[in-house]
């Protein structure tokens, strides 16, 4: 009998300066720049992003940076930011050879395990029009589309997911 082993996610709490965490993070934002531009991210404008957008404030007490790893591969990341009544769920981002493989479903599991943990019960959202796959991610995994709530100025699409 031949045995199919598939590899295994595991989530764990990082923050945003380690060295695996700011890997990832470099290549969410270099994902997000590119897609957005529809070209190759010009010199400097993954820094800037990063610089307008920063991940620092993903560590206690304002938030949690997770990383993904599959099959002992560094594989994604998730954060969530605490609001006073609720969580903002971001920088969700799986590695593209890893992708297909159910590593989106794990994160956001693992944060919204991390979000009962801490009282909250809802957890919301905002993402643009390129990123069709993150939305239905979402959407499969019960975040309903709700009106705006914030108004950044990549903010197309806004969701929430009740907890409890």
């Amino acid at each position: 009998m031949t045995s199919t082993l598939r590899p295994t996610w595991v989530t764990t709490a990082a923050h945003p300066a380690q060295p695996d965490a700011t890997l990832l993070l470099r290549e969410y934002m270099t994902e997000m720049v590119v897609r957005y531009h529809r070209r190759p991210a010009l010199p400097g404008e993954v820094d800037e992003a990063l610089a307008e957008l920063p991940s620092d404030d993903l560590t206690d007490p304002t938030g949690l940076l997770l990383l993904a790893h599959r099959g002992g591969d560094l594989a994604g990341c998730a954060g969530l930011r605490w609001q006073p009544d609720w969580a903002e769920l971001t920088r969700v981002f799986i590695r593209p050879a890893h992708r297909g493989t159910g590593g989106g479903a794990v994160l956001l599991a693992a944060v919204e395990q991390q979000a009962r943990t801490v009282g909250v019960d809802r957890i919301r959202l905002d993402t643009r029009n390129d990123l069709v796959e993150a939305r239905a991610l979402y959407a499969r995994h019960g975040y309903v589309e709700i009106p705006a709530f914030s108004h950044g100025p990549y903010a197309e699409h806004w969701f929430e997911k009740r907890l409890r």
